[in-house]
Parts: C-alpha cells; structure tokens; sequence
C-alpha cells in the first residue's frame, strides 16, 4: 500500500509540473496604461485605485516625485512611472493613482500615476518571460497582439 502511495504522489507531481492548472500557478494583476505601454502589477500589492486630486509639490525631490497629496487624512508621495521609465514626458500627466499597501514597519504611503486602469486579469505565471534587463520591469507577458510589462513595485525606485 505505501508503494502504490508512493506511485500515487510521484504521477500526481508530475502531472501538476506538466499541466497549467489555474491553482497552482496563476497571478491576478492589475494592468494599466502608461504613455504608450501597457504595464501591470501583482494585486497583492495593491491597497486602493484613486483619481488625482490636486498635488502638492515638495522642492528638492527627485524628478520621478510628482509631489504628495492628502488620502483620507495621510500624506502620500506621488510617483510619475514616466519617468522612471522613459516614457514619453510632454503628454498629460495622468488622472487614476494606483496606491500599494504599506511596507511592513513603514509609515510611509506611495501612489504610481496612471493614464488608464484597465482591469484585473489572471495570468498564468509560466507564460512570463522573465528575461529582461530593466529596473524594475520583472517581466513580459504576451495577451493576444501586445505586450504587457510586468512591474515588480518593490524594485521601482521611490
């Protein structure tokens, strides 16, 4: 009985390697728009989506910081993603903010601007093609005729 036990788990393990089960090995994200790529990130990072209210800017920040705003009583710094990453910076600056969820032991709240939030997708996470050179990109994931960069929050410079 042990040997067919054995066996049991030995196919069952096999079988889960080989076959893409929803379960096992899918991610939701978030995608969004910025200038003219489309990017996403692990939900599990984030706490809320937002529109822009009025920023206030804080002198001798760095160029990504596009100032704080007031979030229901807490100051949170306002990241321009545009210019971490190259994108186009003569366009409008983006009207949805995407806030994560606070760093365990930090105070501190961070929102990325946006152009457009799409939506909530399930990725399979095999199809990720992680071999890319970027700060802050952790992947590439193929949807139909485009690419979506996958963006891992905790390597973006803030």
């Amino acid at each position: 009985m042990n040997t067919d036990a054995s066996t049991n788990t030995s196919t069952n393990t096999n079988t889960n390697t080989n076959t893409n089960t929803p379960d096992d090995i899918s991610v939701h994200v978030l995608e969004f728009d910025l200038g003219e790529n489309r990017y996403c990130v692990d939900i599990g990072y984030v706490a809320e989506i937002v529109n822009t209210d009025e920023l206030t800017t804080i002198p001798n920040t760095p160029d990504h910081v596009e100032g704080v705003m007031d979030l229901r009583g807490e100051t949170t710094k306002i990241v321009n993603l545009r210019t971490i990453f190259g994108e186009n910076e003569d366009d409008e600056l983006g009207n949805r903010i995407i806030v994560f969820k606070r760093k365990r032991d930090s105070t501190d709240r961070i929102g990325w601007l946006a152009d457009e939030v799409r939506q909530v997708r399930q990725i399979d996470a095999t199809t990720v093609d992680t071999a890319v050179d970027g700060e802050g990109i952790a992947g590439i994931v193929r949807q139909e005729e485009e690419f979506v960069l996958w963006i891992d929050p905790t390597d973006v410079r803030v």
